[in-house]
């Protein structure tokens, strides 16, 4: 049954691949952005205003657009959700936010409380890190002919996987926090800078370093991993192949 669907963030990466999936499968879709344009819900995320005409009549919202550091956009988008009777709100989280004190995470977590306290029906969807993510940290660390890498493992998961899960629960029920996603395999950062500089035909000396603080003790401890949950097909090496733009990263 189709539905009219908000997608906050549906100008990003992650946010224009749902979509795509949204509409391929029949579905009304409203996108919230920042800017202006044919189709385009513009709402400013620091006053809330456009917010009640982006979320009147949704059947859902797929809640991916990113705050970094500040939940007062998400407050706003649930305040708006509720005062409308919005029957399904869908959140995009990352695995790890309840356990490692890392200002950005603490943030996402703040915002799925938010979400588990509104009386909004609600999905939470976690995730490992995108491949995106891992690659545009590479790209960084490989500008210096020395590249000093953390002594980290990831999980990279690839994004349009994320987009057809978000696609799939979107048109379905709320169902609290489901089961997490991880990507294909646990890598060492070192392992994976190497598969970057050959990739990318690059030289470049990798020189492990050790993190301090708290933080980087939860991430080595695997806090942000799901090695139980490696529902992921796409690997690094395959996302490489496909990526031409170093520099472009979907957050959440």
């Amino acid at each position: 049954m189709a539905k009219t669907i908000l997608v906050t963030g549906g100008t990003g990466k992650l946010g224009s691949l749902v979509v795509g999936l949204l509409r391929a499968d029949g579905h009304d879709v409203r996108v919230a952005s920042r800017g202006t344009g044919p189709g385009l819900f513009t709402v400013d995320w620091k006053t809330g205003a456009g917010l009640d005409a982006a979320v009147a009549g949704v059947d859902a919202i797929v809640h991916c657009a990113a705050a970094f550091n500040d939940i007062a956009p998400d407050r706003a988008l649930v305040a708006a959700a509720a005062k409308a009777q919005v029957p399904h709100l869908l959140y995009i989280s990352i695995v790890g936010v309840d356990k490692i004190p890392f200002r950005y995470y603490a943030t996402k977590r703040a915002a799925e409380e938010l979400i588990e306290r509104s009386g909004v029906p609600y999905t939470v969807l976690r995730t490992t890190q995108f491949h995106d993510l891992i690659r545009v940290l590479l790209a960084f660390l490989a500008r210096s002919p020395l590249m000093f890498v953390p002594s980290l493992r990831f999980q990279p998961i690839d994004v349009s996987e994320v987009a057809t899960r978000l696609a799939g629960l979107a048109a379905g029920s709320p169902a609290g926090h489901v089961e997490v996603m991880g990507g294909p395999q646990v890598r060492e950062l070192t392992e994976m800078a190497r598969v970057y500089l050959a990739a990318t035909g690059r030289r470049r000396a990798i020189v492990p370093f050790r993190l301090p603080g708290k933080a980087f003790g939860r991430f080595r401890a695997g806090d942000h991993l799901a090695p139980d949950h490696a529902v992921g097909k796409i690997t690094l090496e395959e996302h490489l192949a496909s990526t031409k733009d170093t520099r472009k990263v979907a957050y959440r």
